[in-house]
């Protein structure tokens, strides 16, 4: 979310956390559809997370999708090697669904018009399994803005905790007064009963029937690709 819209945000925690899931998920969904890139329904599962790891209020979702979609003829289509869908066209129709939204309430009138002109930033990249993918998400589910082992002292009014950098991975040290250090983690308590973790596409609750097809799809894949590898293998060792 940019910077022009995180002052309302924080303001309307509620409202534009919503608004941040539905805009987001939706960009995403249409996109694959397109077939172009996948051409079918994906699944998706994201988690909101509003800290940098100085806890600076920097809202965003992560997003964990699955490598293809199903398509509406019911087969399963895999996304291209290492590629899903492309930022650059994903960027814009995030910006364009967010103002949608956010028309349909009293604040839309409170946003800078820079807001919706500058570039909204997207990241994708392949994280290998499912097993992975989740492993790294799991711990937004339940993380909270900064451990105990981060805080490193208090003292005469001031806290003193350490994180990593995100771009050089390097540990730094921040002191601020105990006022800034209560504000900071404030800022990242959420609205309460705010489902911080929801499903989309073939993940949505609604859409167990999909899924459900969309694993026997993946399970007949699998054992047909083995079936594959063993009878090469023996074609190989019969050339022998």
């Amino acid at each position: 979310m940019p910077a022009e819209l995180r002052s309302l945000a924080r303001s309307n925690q509620k409202t534009i956390y919503n608004l941040l899931f539905r805009a987001s998920s939706e960009a995403l969904q249409k996109l694959a559809l397109d077939p172009r890139f996948i051409g079918g329904r994906i699944g998706m599962v994201g988690v909101l997370h509003t800290w940098t790891r100085a806890l600076v209020y920097h809202p965003h979702v992560h997003y964990i999708v699955t490598g293809g979609g199903l398509t509406q003829d019911g087969r399963w289509k895999a996304a291209r090697e290492e590629f899903l869908v492309p930022v650059k066209a994903l960027s814009p129709i995030f910006r364009a669904k967010f103002p949608d939204q956010l028309k349909k309430t009293e604040l839309f009138a409170r946003v800078a018009a820079q807001a919706w002109k500058k570039q909204w930033v997207v990241h994708s990249e392949q994280v290998g399994s499912g097993e992975a993918a989740f492993k790294y998400l799991a711990p937004y589910v339940f993380r909270v803005a900064i451990s105990n082992r981060s805080l490193l002292k208090l003292e005469d009014g001031r806290v003193t905790f350490k994180y990593k950098d995100s771009a050089t991975y390097q540990i730094r040290f921040c002191t601020v007064t105990a006022e800034e250090f209560i504000r900071r983690f404030l800022q990242h308590v959420l609205p309460s009963r705010f489902v911080k973790l929801r499903y989309y596409g073939l993940m949505s609750p609604g859409n167990r029937d999909l899924l459900s097809k969309t694993r026997e799809l993946l399970t007949a894949g699998i054992v047909l690709n083995r079936t594959q590898l063993i009878e090469k293998h023996r074609r190989q060792l019969s050339e022998r």
